[in-house]
């Protein structure tokens, strides 16, 4: 099959999804691995140069809209109550992830993938049932949850691309010193704006006529990639600090988020799910050792989540505690972004790469029903 080909039938994959989502109920994001899946097991969809760049430019873009949903100024403000629960949770997910791998065995990349947070379905949930106490309660831990996970990541990149030694080392100075270079920024930027306002209204005018607003945050996309590569740090924080800067420096601009996120959403990221599900062979499904994989897997994401989230009781009621708990079990993007990592750099075999990839769309069903049945019963 030729280049031609693949850009027809990922054409007709990007037009037909949204009308399966809607007729079967479910996530699009789901609803493209599965078809990504299904295509790509009957040999229509193959690994190229031009797929495999768009899905990575797709994953990318995807972490940059993640990062437009840290404002950082708002983080800031955040309750010091709260942020050091939230970090005590997060702690918590990680100290108890380590003792059930280290009881059953497991192997040490687990530790890194379980405890992952993401806010990314989150948000499409409160789309869903609208904004409620315990939702905002759980975006906002997992902002927290999301930044040590991406820091996380980045750090397990270097591992798998320079292994233990000295420069690992030099790797992680770096970006500990580019993180507080970027504080530095940030409060710099801030004093700025404050001074001279009219400085980001220059920047991006309401009476955009050039589209100012899309071109600096595609420049700095790129430049904060660039800076990556440059110093040989994961691309995936660059992408994301992007989205988090643009945010927190040009809020005035609210109409900013849904202009980049079509092209996202209707183009780039799904390529990136469609990619992911040609990777993943349905013939694993009726395997016994995925299928035990992915049990735990799930079975381990959800069990820590909900012991871990007994240090807010006196926030969170009973049923919102496990609701919290079920809308922060979808780190769908991380997940398969670490367990890809992990697999091309051989620390798993294409057994567990499977199993994340299947227990990764699981989570999603499991958390997304779970959290419907439980309102449901709740409301009535």
């Amino acid at each position: 099959m030729g280049e031609s080909q693949l850009i027809i039938i990922i054409s007709i994959l990007l037009l037909v999804a949204p009308f399966i989502s809607n007729i079967l109920k479910l996530p699009i994001t789901v609803v493209e691995i599965l078809m990504g899946a299904v295509i790509g097991s009957i040999g229509l969809l193959h690994e190229s140069h031009l797929f495999t760049l768009l899905a990575e430019v797709g994953f990318l873009y995807l972490m940059f809209l993640a990062g437009m949903e840290v404002n950082l100024k708002e983080l800031i403000k955040i309750d010091k109550k709260i942020f050091l629960l939230g970090g005590g949770f997060v702690l918590l997910l990680y100290l108890l992830t380590f003792i059930y791998v280290k009881i059953l065995g497991l192997s040490d990349i687990f530790i890194v993938i379980l405890p992952m947070l993401s806010v990314g379905l989150i948000v499409s949930v409160q789309k869903e049932i609208g904004k409620t106490e315990w939702i905002n309660f759980a975006i906002t831990i997992g902002v927290i949850g999301e930044l040590v996970s991406i820091l996380v990541l980045t750090i397990i990149s270097g591992i798998f691309e320079l292994g233990i030694g000295i420069e690992l080392y030099k790797s992680i100075f770096t970006l500990f010193l580019l993180i507080g270079i970027l504080i530095i920024g940030f409060y710099l930027i801030k004093t700025l704006f404050w001074w001279f306002p009219t400085i980001k209204h220059y920047m991006m005018p309401n009476d955009d006529r050039y589209n100012q607003d899309i071109r600096i945050s595609f420049a700095l996309f790129f430049i904060m990639i660039f800076i990556m590569l440059y110093l040989h740090l994961d691309v995936v924080l660059g992408a994301f600090v992007a989205g988090m800067f643009i945010t927190s420096f040009f809020e005035h601009n609210k109409e900013l988020e849904h202009k980049l996120s079509p092209f996202g959403f209707g183009f780039l990221i799904t390529i990136f799910f469609i990619h992911v599900g040609s990777t993943f062979n349905l013939k694993y499904i009726f395997d016994y050792d995925v299928l035990k994989i992915t049990f735990i897997i799930i079975s381990l994401m959800l069990g820590i989540r909900i012991i871990s989230s007994f240090v807010f009781y006196k926030i969170l009621n009973k049923k919102e505690l496990l609701l919290f708990s079920l809308s922060l079990s979808m780190p769908l993007t991380l997940l398969i972004a670490t367990a890809t990592l992990a697999y091309q750099a051989k620390s798993i075999d294409l057994i567990h790469y499977n199993a994340f990839i299947l227990a990764s769309i699981l989570e999603v069903l499991i958390s997304m029903i779970g959290i419907k049945l439980i309102i449901k019963q709740k409301n009535n």
